[in-house]
């Protein structure tokens, strides 16, 4: 893989050409950028997945939800449909996507949807929920919409001021695109990092752009349609671990104990039947532990009894009273403004 990212730099410079003339484009009004009065939050990255994005969402909607009226807006990324869709008990993980799939299933007081063409997708929000706040879920590239607020995420171990730009590294856009951002999250830190190692962590933001750190979290439980069990009951027996998420190693390393089988699939993967019966297959005299989105597509077609998740939420190492203030302060302003 690294050789033959080695023979496409050349392309990246077609890309990078491509993507600073379409960002300087909308920059100029060239492209037109629609703006909203009331708050749109957008949380995205400038690399290719593995962030932690949903984690991140997740946060937010329990920050602002007990408060305000939330939305959430994806794309819906391999859904099985098309155009705007409103999470309901009978729309699908397939229709919705897993990671909207998932965030219905934890938050059903709040609006979920998808919708390719965010305009679209918040046009139709206004018309049929009228949510006071909507948060634009990996939409940092998607500049027909100019959010009002900007969350731009970079994983500690792949900080996007270390990386290139696609097809030989892993950003979407040259990382000249983090000036459109309020504030940075630095996801997946140790959870005891010192503040050396915070300093350590070079990303040439504007002096006024703050920069927070979080770390996983994982919870103590997996859970399954019938039943839950602690982690540390499970942690050294052998099982089955199935991944489909872009970077698995940190799921992968907590749960393994050195004797499981560990089955990578790529990020939202569709399981096929051949798939499927493998992972049965396996799984006859053992448990099967694998992501929450994972679960969202896996649910209904392995055996109940056998299937679990674990849940992880984005766990602030520091100063999270700095960043609550810091979102809910411009929610409170702009949602004045907009009466």
């Amino acid at each position: 893989m690294n050789f033959l990212r080695k023979l496409l730099f050349p392309f990246g410079g077609v890309y990078w050409l491509v993507t600073f003339i379409r960002n300087w484009l909308y920059d100029l009004g060239v492209f037109p950028s629609k703006s909203y009065d009331f708050p749109i939050i957008a949380i995205g990255n400038l690399s290719a997945g593995g962030t932690g994005k949903t984690p991140q969402t997740e946060y937010l909607i329990r920050l602002l939800k007990d408060t305000y009226k939330i939305a959430v807006l994806s794309r819906g990324y391999k859904r099985s449909s098309k155009g705007f869709v409103l999470a309901n008990d009978v729309v699908t993980a397939s229709e919705l996507g897993d990671e909207s799939f998932q965030m219905y299933s934890k938050f059903p007081e709040i609006s979920v949807t998808v919708c390719e063409d965010r305009q679209t997708g918040i046009d139709n929000l206004i018309s049929n929920n009228n949510p006071d706040i909507i948060l634009l879920d990996d939409a940092f590239q998607h500049r027909k919409v100019k959010a009002g607020f900007y969350i731009l995420l970079t994983a500690y171990d792949d900080l996007f001021s270390n990386d290139f730009i696609l097809p030989f590294g892993n950003l979407r856009e040259s990382a000249i695109g983090k000036k459109r951002t309020n504030l940075v999250v630095v996801t997946k830190c140790p959870q005891n990092i010192s503040e050396l190692n915070k300093d350590d962590v070079k990303l040439k933001l504007n002096v006024n752009v703050p920069i927070f750190f979080t770390s996983i979290d994982y919870d103590s439980d997996v859970f399954g349609s019938e039943n839950s069990i602690s982690v540390s009951d499970i942690i050294s027996k052998e099982k089955v671990i199935v991944a489909g998420i872009a970077k698995p190693k940190y799921f992968v390393d907590y749960l393994n104990s050195g004797t499981d089988k560990v089955m990578i699939y790529p990020d939202h993967h569709n399981f096929s039947e051949a798939e499927i019966s493998e992972i049965n297959e396996l799984s006859k005299d053992k448990i099967i532990v694998t992501t929450e989105k994972d679960f969202m597509r896996l649910n209904g077609k392995i055996n109940s009894s056998n299937l679990f998740y674990l849940p992880i939420q984005s766990k602030f190492v520091s100063e999270k009273e700095q960043f609550d203030a810091l979102v809910t302060n411009w929610v409170r302003v702009i949602l004045s403004n907009h009466l």
